[in-house]
């Protein structure tokens, strides 16, 4: 199913009609994948629409940047504002999903060219509903292992929210719907779990929440900080550790989280149940605990939501 259109995309610093937010052909990215990016939720509030952690996902945009060596003509508060600015200039009050997104453009060809292609910059939002389904948050996904691993340290850095990454992220996740899956699993370099196509993986195994830590090759995801907080604060222990494969099979628990999926159960690996197939005790505490963010069950005590003046009138439209 194609992106909804909406009105405007954020483009160079201006609001543009959505069909006409467009690149060249020869762009450095198209060719080399030289690009980072973002994907943030707001969400509808009992206080108006709010963007969950805008600033932490565009430190992490930043940050990718600087890992690529890839100056960006915006500062932190430009991008924040920019996607405010495309809520608001696109009416999308029920919430959205927002993709900020940098990238080398057309320029010099070659990998590695002696003029540095320039920049360009675009956030876009639409509204955009489970990614693994409106039935997943509650009966779970099926998953199996991947046969594709995840990329090995010192080789393309996982840290980095940057588009060729997410060429392994393909491999894995068509080879899970090839074999009649949801979503696959990448094993690290070491044989360890390490996470989904693009999310991250938690499991739980008498009472302690595990996830793979970082030097495992995965993204440190904003949704997976949060989790890791929200259970500390509910007295559930978590751990960042190696991770065996097969105790994926005897877990009691299992989920994905990340800003597409938010925090959607794992019903069974590789055809076994995980748990009682169900989602279990542990993880709907989370889930009730992160969607309380928005609704006001659970306080804001961090500062997460970012709300938006649906009023604010928009900048001028370059046509």
């Amino acid at each position: 199913m194609p992106i909804p259109a909406t009105q405007f995309i954020w483009f160079n610093g201006k609001l543009v009609p959505w069909e006409k937010a467009t690149v060249h052909v020869l762009a450095h990215a198209l060719h080399y994948g030289s690009s980072v990016f973002e994907g943030v939720r707001a969400y509808e509030t009992h206080k108006g629409v709010a963007i969950f952690r805008l600033h932490d996902h565009t430190r992490r945009l930043f940050d990718s940047a600087k890992i690529y060596r890839m100056s960006l003509p915006f500062t932190v508060g430009d991008i924040d504002a920019a996607c405010r600015q495309v809520i608001a200039a696109n009416g999308l009050a029920r919430g959205a999903y927002i993709r900020p997104v940098a990238f080398r453009g057309y320029g010099e060809i070659g990998v590695a060219p002696k003029i540095e292609p320039p920049t360009e910059v675009a956030v876009a939002a639409w509204e955009w509903g489970k990614y693994l389904g409106h039935e997943s948050e509650e009966q779970g996904v099926d998953v199996c292992i991947a046969s594709w691993h995840r990329v090995a340290p010192n080789t393309i850095p996982a840290l980095a929210k940057a588009g060729g990454n997410y060429l392994s992220s393909q491999l894995i996740g068509a080879e899970a719907r090839r074999l009649g899956f949801h979503e696959g699993i990448g094993l690290a370099p070491d044989g360890t779990i390490s996470e989904g196509s693009g999310e991250n993986l938690f499991l739980v195994k008498d009472g302690v929440l595990l996830t793979p830590a970082l030097a495992h090759s995965v993204l440190g995801g904003i949704t997976r900080d949060t989790v890791m907080r929200l259970a500390r604060e509910r007295g559930i222990e978590v751990r960042e550790c190696a991770i065996p494969r097969e105790l994926l099979y005897i877990a009691d628990e299992a989920f994905f989280t990340g800003t597409a999926v938010e925090i959607t159960p794992i019903r069974s690996v590789d055809r076994l149940n995980v748990g009682t197939g169900q989602r279990g005790p542990i993880t709907e505490t989370l889930q009730k605990a992160f969607f309380g963010l928005f609704s006001g069950a659970t306080p804001d005590k961090w500062g997460w939501l970012d709300h938006v003046d649906m009023q604010a009138a928009p900048a001028a439209v370059a046509r």
